[in-house]
């Protein structure tokens, strides 16, 4: 059994978790425990948390990759440029470990507005109809690898998320 496919939606939610208490940690060691984490109820806009600190607010769409793995390119909600910080976090991931690191990052510096993704291209259905054809999924658009900012640890992409200067 291959957990990494199979179990994906517990592996999803343990990459988030693990995440989150990094960014707790953080907090608490040395930011004086100024990070709140919020979960939406529905997810139909494009972000798996909401997590402030520094007087910024953080609409986050974590994804998630193993080191090594080949995956080049991630599905966004446009409905995240709606939100005034939404970002997406790349994490990836040690697959025998769980270690996170490095971490990939799309989004404006010191709280400020997603970049616009309307222009890049729109996503398709992964699976065909019964002809093979792959229908558009007009509102989410896929950004590269290369559009994304890379950082090596925790405590630069907490930096990078609620960093005000």
């Amino acid at each position: 059994m291959n957990q990494h496919s199979e179990q994906s939606s517990y592996r999803e939610k343990l990459i988030e978790h693990l995440f989150v208490s990094e960014l707790l940690k953080i907090s608490w060691l040395s930011r004086g425990c100024e990070l709140e984490v919020a979960k939406p109820e529905v997810d139909n806009a494009g972000y798996d948390l909401i997590a402030e600190a520094n007087g910024i607010i953080r609409h986050i769409q974590i994804k998630a990759s193993y080191r090594g793995g080949k995956t080049a390119r991630q599905k966004v909600h446009q409905q995240l440029a709606s939100k005034p910080a939404g970002c997406v976090v790349w994490i990836y991931f040690d697959p025998k470990t769980l270690g996170l690191g490095p971490f990939l990052y799309y989004g404006n510096d010191n709280g400020g507005p997603f970049p616009g993704i309307s222009e890049l291209p729109v996503a398709r259905h992964t699976k065909g109809n019964k002809e093979g054809y792959k229908a558009a999924r007009p509102n989410i658009r896929v950004l590269n690898k290369g559009q994304f900012t890379a950082y090596e640890s925790i405590l630069e992409i907490y930096d990078a998320l609620f960093a005000t200067t």
